[in-house]
């Protein structure tokens, strides 16, 4: 498949690296209506690998690739218009493609979707509908999605509020490498007894990250 043989020179597997032999081999599929080379191309004119970065045509592939229903492509869309790479910025038009990637289960766009309810950003604010699609993310083991759950509950935003979960998720996130969660963990355990912190530690040592489903409602 002549996506495929795009990845591996853009991988250098088999072959030689080569950023701009790959792009050639994307948009051999993408032009056929591949949704995965077209979800590439748009990353390599997005991130300026291979061909000359320009953000207009990034937006071009990663479009007809989000609807395709490829759901990263439908993120890094949503993720355009929210910073106005490409396109002009448009809280709306982010927060529609956002929810689609995120009810196909990838974890970034649950994360923002979380963020734009929490904030009442381009939506009206519910703070238990943000913890709803922080949790499905945070359960793919999403470090951003996992501190922002942390955080709910530490606060009693959307939740009534639990330390223990709080220090659970936090506790999570610092182990993927959120800096704000190894800060709040030390902050949070001024307020718990030794027992909930062991709770907790046990909580986060059994957790078994979750396999998207194909939609999520």
């Amino acid at each position: 498949m002549k996506s495929n043989l795009g990845t591996c020179y853009a991988n250098g597997q088999g072959v030689p690296k080569d950023e701009a032999e790959a792009v050639k081999w994307y948009r051999k599929a993408a032009d056929q209506n591949h949704a995965l080379a077209q979800l590439y191309l748009g990353s390599a004119y997005a991130t300026g690998q291979g061909v000359a970065k320009d953000e207009a045509e990034a937006v071009k592939w990663f479009r007809k690739a989000a609807d395709l229903n490829n759901a990263l492509a439908q993120f890094f869309l949503g993720s355009c218009y929210l910073k106005g790479q490409g396109v002009p910025k448009d809280g709306a038009e982010a927060v529609k493609w956002h929810l689609k990637a995120a009810k196909q289960g990838n974890a970034m766009a649950q994360s923002i979707l979380g963020s734009y309810y929490l904030d009442g950003q381009d939506v009206a604010k519910d703070e238990a509908e943000a913890v709803k699609w922080f949790r499905k993310g945070a359960e793919q083991n999403d470090a951003v999605a996992q501190f922002n759950l942390g955080t709910c509950y530490a606060n009693g935003q959307g939740v009534p509020r639990d330390y223990v979960a709080g220090y659970t998720w936090w506790l999570l996130a610092a182990e993927r490498g959120n800096q704000m969660a190894r800060q709040y963990l030390n902050m949070l355990e001024n307020r718990m007894t030794r027992e909930q912190i062991a709770e907790s530690k046990n909580l986060a040592r059994d957790f078994k990250p979750r396999v998207p489903s194909a939609a999520v409602r």
